[in-house]
């Protein structure tokens, strides 16, 4: 396989991709934003409590 048939391949395929949009329906974007916020959070919270050497 060439490169130049490897690489219109691949356009082809992304070209696909975007006729659906590239969402599922039932993500919200802020929600799974805000979701990842509070876990990061908490998770430096927890790192903070369990670092008390400094």
């Amino acid at each position: 396989m060439s490169f130049h048939s490897t690489a219109a391949q691949l356009v082809t395929l992304a070209a696909e991709g975007q006729e659906h949009g590239g969402n599922h329906e039932s993500l919200n974007p802020y929600l799974t934003g805000g979701g990842a916020l509070v876990v990061l959070l908490l998770m430096l919270w927890i790192t903070t409590r369990f670092n008390r050497d400094r």
